[in-house]
């Protein structure tokens, strides 16, 4: 069978294959680890954003909100570092939530450039609200799974964590 050809030479969409959906061929079990940690990741901030969309709030959001009610005081770049997110991306996230009431910022008791931020009662109450949000998210991610499952994938991501920092991410 000859596969149709634009006027380039490139096979035409119609002789493209089919894109299988998630959890089949190179999407499913048999896919390489790190795509498939990318599709659940993407997955997961799907389904957290979803989530939270009629609290007005996004999933990097909710990560900055969240590194502020464990952490009060932080800097914007204290927030990027744990929030996993560009200075950029915080600095825009930071704004937002300060127009929007949840968060104040207050200067740096020794370093002068620096501001710390703090959640006002308004994020501290927007973020109890994400949280039980999110607590639902957590159960569904945790349903399929027994305690001692949870701890080895809790474990196993985790250590991927710290090896990425601690080798700075490159291919030993």
């Amino acid at each position: 069978m000859r596969k149709s050809m634009n006027a380039k030479g490139i096979p035409s969409a119609a002789a493209s294959p089919s894109i299988p959906a998630p959890g089949e061929g190179k999407r499913g079990e048999g896919g390489y680890l790190g795509y498939l940690l990318r599709q659940a990741g993407a997955a997961n901030r799907l389904r957290l954003e979803r989530g939270l969309a009629d609290l007005g709030v996004t999933s990097p959001q909710f990560v900055v909100l969240t590194m502020l009610g464990a952490y009060p005081g932080l800097s914007n770049a204290d927030l990027a570092r744990l929030a996993l997110l560009t200075p950029q991306t915080v600095s825009v996230i930071v704004g937002n939530l300060e127009k929007n009431g949840a968060i104040a910022r207050q200067p740096h008791p020794v370093h002068g450039r620096i501001q710390n931020i703090l959640l006002t009662d308004a994020g501290k109450a927007l973020l109890a609200r994400c949280r039980e949000r999110a607590q639902a998210h957590e159960q569904w991610l945790k349903s399929g799974l027994d305690a001692d499952e949870e701890k080895v994938v809790r474990r196993w991501l985790a250590a991927l964590a710290v090896d990425a920092g601690e080798s700075g991410g490159a291919d030993d």
